[in-house]
């Protein structure tokens, strides 16, 4: 018996070290569309939110300044511990579980803000209102670090369920990426829809508007998705239990290595590879980190001539263009998704990861540069038409369309990225969390240098957002060509573990 137990032990542990069926993958990546509808949420809600609560439109970046400084600090940690988790219930699963519950807590938070800032003696007309500033806050705070606790975990999931073959790798990034389109599709379609308060009629009150109401009930269904798919996957797919690898009593000491120590040593001894993915890496996301904290503002301000602290007409203005441009993103999200199921076929077409990763860069900086001339156009509309006629059908057809134009190089964005990670860093050593980690930081530093810099450099051209566009459609337009020119190309289907491409 005890013979047959050991063989049965050891077929499972020979499962693990194998490629996993794409079912199990697909079930794990689907994590991402509850994580994402969240996402989505913040990105295309919250920053018009904030500002309604009385944060000036230059300050507002600064909120989310702990997005970034989260994902810097809370990211590497959890996916040097994931690597080590010694848990029953395997490394991974345990953070994921974890980062759900905070979700749900931060979303409670996010949505009674105004009313426990009611409570605590607020005045409703009176703006700032700094006590739901400060409950707001809080809970933002904990839901950054919440996905972040999420993601890196799901990422390495796939990573291990892939078993080191390259392209197992890049299917399930691109899988994982899919299903982030479809958490985009479900949240801008929520926040698009200016009724959806009626379903939770509770969630309207004396300190919560109809447009807060409506925020309120969008945070309801995000939390509602994430737990069911988290919960299913869990189940489902069964995670690696870890044990660390035997030592001699006198050789611990000098094998433990400090997390710290550990990150600070994998920057020490990277190879040219993985420096020039995190340099391409950072300056796509100072392109696209402007775009995505502002492109619900730009609609409402600069194509709609909304303004979220004018009269009572211009805040109409500027919440019509708020949630035109959440479907606008919604838009964005579809061409995501069909973007994300093509991106293996279409980078064999074009030449490899990397050549495709520099074409929409390009189709980037384009896009980005393109909101000047919108900008323009809306605003020659109305000195026509009157400040209060918000744009002509033709512009606000052509914004939208912008959003979903960019919608491709969205696609490349949330995989390309992190398989040549993983295929970069394969013999580190290091782990797959730790390297995704590593990578990470490369996307949260760009975010910190624009959360602090954004508000403060459109304000000194005058304010509005156009100028961050520009700055990120410049950054674009450098990616892509460092994408052509310096950045390796792996191999194409060989495992993983063959492309010793990464750190040593």
């Amino acid at each position: 018996a005890k013979d047959t137990a050991a063989l049965e032990t050891q077929s499972i542990e020979e499962d693990f070290d194998q490629p996993s069926p794409l079912r199990k993958i697909i079930s794990v990546a689907s994590i991402a569309a509850g994580v994402q509808f969240g996402w989505a949420l913040q990105l295309s809600l919250l920053t018009p939110y904030v500002q309604l609560l009385g944060i000036p439109h230059k300050w507002s970046s600064l909120i989310w300044l702990c997005g970034p400084i989260s994902g810097m600090i809370v990211q590497p940690i959890v996916g040097y511990y994931s690597d080590r988790c010694t848990s029953r219930f395997g490394r991974r699963r345990p953070f994921i579980a974890s980062g759900a519950a905070l979700v749900a807590v931060a979303v409670f938070l996010i949505g009674y803000a105004a009313d426990i800032g009611y409570k605590m003696g607020d005045k409703l007309e009176q703006t700032p209102r700094v006590r739901a500033i400060g409950v707001f806050a809080l809970g933002f705070w904990i839901l950054d670090v919440a996905n972040n606790t999420l993601q890196g975990p799901c990422r390495a999931f796939l990573a291990d369920l892939a078993a080191g073959d390259a392209k197992r790798t890049r299917v399930a990034n691109a899988v994982f990426s899919f299903f982030m389109a479809v958490g985009n599709v479900l949240g801008y379609a929520a926040g698009s829809y200016t009724n959806l308060h009626k379903m939770f009629p509770f969630a309207m009150t004396n300190a919560c508007d109809i447009y807060c109401a409506n925020l309120k009930s969008c945070f309801f269904l995000s939390i509602t998705l994430l737990l069911i798919v988290t919960v299913t996957s869990l189940w489902y797919v069964k995670d690696k239990q870890w044990s660390p690898p035997p030592v001699n009593p006198g050789e611990e000491k000098t094998k433990t290595v400090p997390f710290f120590g550990e990150i600070f040593g994998a920057f020490k001894v990277m190879e040219r590879p993985m420096w020039m993915l995190l340099i391409v890496t950072a300056l796509n996301w100072i392109a696209w980190f402007p775009f995505l904290l502002f492109d619900t503002d730009w609609m409402g301000r600069e194509v709609y001539g909304g303004s979220s602290q004018g009269d009572d007409r211009m805040k109409k203005l500027y919440n019509e263009g708020v949630h035109s441009g959440a479907l606008g993103l919604m838009f964005n999200s579809i061409v995501l998704g069909f973007m994300s199921l093509g991106v293996e076929w279409i980078g064999r077409k074009v030449g490899g990861a990397k050549r495709l990763w520099g074409i929409v860069n390009f189709i980037l900086a384009v896009g980005l540069a393109m909101t000047v001339l919108v900008t323009k156009l809306a605003a020659d509309y109305r000195k026509i038409a009157g400040p209060y006629a918000g744009p002509s059908p033709g512009i606000r057809a052509g914004a939208l369309s912008l959003f979903a134009v960019l919608g491709i190089p969205l696609a490349i964005t949330f995989s390309i990225p992190f398989a040549l990670a993983s295929i970069f860093s394969s013999s580190s050593g290091a782990g797959q969390g730790l390297s995704l980690g590593v990578l990470n930081l490369a996307i949260v530093i760009p975010q910190m240098i624009v959360s602090l810099g954004g508000g403060p450099f459109d304000a000194l051209f005058g304010g509005g957002n156009l100028p961050a566009f520009i700055l990120g459609a410049i950054a674009a337009a450098i990616s892509g060509v460092l994408a052509f020119t310096v950045l390796p190309s792996p191999p194409p289907d060989a495992p993983a573990s063959s492309g010793a491409m990464g750190f040593h």
